[in-house]
């Protein structure tokens, strides 16, 4: 039994769009609602908190939805797929119309259609590759398409710094993106075959005898308190780190302009220091955790975090008397940005090692036919995280100051560190991977 690596990347390049296009939207959307709306922190943390509350009611709908898409003759997630990313990116167009226009009727119309679009088929992109795959090759190919999704970050972290400059237009860079996204959708079309791949797969399994499905008695009992408590404590902490990160990443771009005086794409620069050191992370990571087990390597990725947020605010806050000024010339030429980038990758290797432990941790408490409950219980503790952390952090940053966003950051960190404390189950010490490759899938 062996990976198809060919088929799963080519699966994998709507996973790629869908990064590239999330990886704009974090990055550009806070900037054009600060800098060419002027509107304040908290509202701007309203808005960019919009995709969250969209994505905790649309993506179980459009998940149900194509797995009851049976009788379409180009598969259950294709349809979804075709429409909601030619949508998305005509939509994604008319956003950067709005903001070089200064029209924030059209702009605002555009965004919340496109976070519809989005809703529709992200559910049944992610949903595929296990239509695709037999049980046993998951891990792997949920690796491969990991990394199609990093790639899909990396090229849009790219387009940024090479196309949204000082005063220019944003139009240019949406374009392109969108264009990107018809292109790899047009692509997926010609080289993914959805109902053949799920016929291969299917007699995959009854060649290999293997069979997919959980045991219905089993998860019926409920958690002992100790366990329950347990669980508690480990989505606290999931809600206060994703409080923390998510903070920085919708808030970074308008941070670096009025801080340190980035106005061009420079800024994202730091940012595909993060997401490098992050991918070259999870090798290390996984078997760091085989050795010492989850919680303990998740407590390090915490305080690594901890500790990059908290050296970003006082190297970089203006606050000590070191002021960062990247307003002139190349910032290769200033020595800050390279210490900055230091700090950022610090920050990619603690959330790597949160991120690939963490899930794990929490379905390692389930039973097996629980697991989709309890994966619900962690992506809804995450979503909440991110759903109120762009509007209190804005809150913040309006009454004492941009300075603030880091070591708001740091403090939450910090609160996860404590509430990861009194985590006492669901931790394990993983095998360690079959293959190197195994080390990208998330588990």
């Amino acid at each position: 039994m062996k990976l198809n690596i060919k088929n799963t990347f080519f699966v994998g390049l709507i996973f790629l769009s869908i990064s590239m296009f999330w990886q704009v939207y974090d990055s550009i959307v806070s900037k054009i609602l600060a800098g060419t709306f002027g509107l304040d922190n908290a509202v701007r943390g309203i808005i960019m908190a919009l995709d969250n509350i969209v994505a905790l009611f649309m993506l179980p709908l459009f998940g149900m939805l194509s797995d009851k898409s049976q009788k379409c003759r180009f598969g259950r997630r294709t349809p979804y797929i075709v429409v909601g990313t030619i949508l998305s990116a005509l939509t994604f167009v008319a956003v950067g119309i709005g903001a070089d226009s200064g029209s924030l009727a059209l702009f605002m119309t555009a965004l919340c259609f496109t976070l519809v679009f989005m809703s529709v088929y992200r559910s049944p992109a992610v949903a595929l590759m296990p239509d695709v795959t037999v049980k046993p090759l998951r891990s792997k190919a949920n690796a491969v398409i990991n990394l199609t999704g990093a790639l899909g970050g990396l090229i849009s972290l790219g387009l940024i710094a090479f196309m949204v400059k000082e005063n220019g237009k944003y139009l240019p860079l949406f374009a392109v993106v969108s264009a990107l996204m018809i292109f790899f959708l047009v692509l997926f079309l010609v080289l993914v075959k959805e109902k053949k791949l799920t016929a291969l797969r299917e007699e995959d399994e009854r060649r290999f005898g293997i069979v997919d499905e959980g045991d219905e008695n089993e998860g019926t009992e409920k958690l002992g308190r100790e366990k329950l408590r347990s669980m508690i404590f480990l989505l606290a902490s999931v809600f206060l780190w994703f409080m923390a990160y998510n903070a920085v990443t919708s808030s970074f771009s308008v941070y670096a302009q009025e801080i340190w005086g980035i106005a061009d794409g420079s800024f994202s620069l730091p940012l595909m220091v993060a997401q490098v050191a992050a991918i070259a992370m999870f090798i290390p990571v996984g078997l760091i955790a085989s050795r010492i087990g989850r919680k303990k390597t998740i407590l390090i990725g915490v305080a690594v975090m901890f500790f990059s947020f908290f050296a970003a605010f006082f190297v970089g806050s203006n606050l000590f008397g070191v002021k960062i000024d990247l307003s002139e010339g190349s910032v290769f030429s200033n020595p800050m940005f390279y210490v900055m980038s230091i700090f950022f990758a610090l920050c990619g290797v603690g959330w790597a090692t949160i991120n690939v432990n963490s899930y794990p941790m929490v379905v390692e408490m389930s039973k097996g036919s629980t697991v989709g409950k309890f994966t619900g219980y962690y992506y809804t503790a995450s979503m909440a995280g991110q759903i109120v952390t762009p509007f209190l952090s804005g809150l913040l940053m309006d009454a004492v100051g941009m300075e603030s966003l880091f070591m708001y950051s740091a403090a939450f960190m910090l609160f996860a560190f404590v509430t990861m404390l009194f985590v006492f189950h669901g931790d394990s010490k993983p095998l360690p991977k079959k293959s190197a490759l195994e080390n990208y899938d998330t588990d």
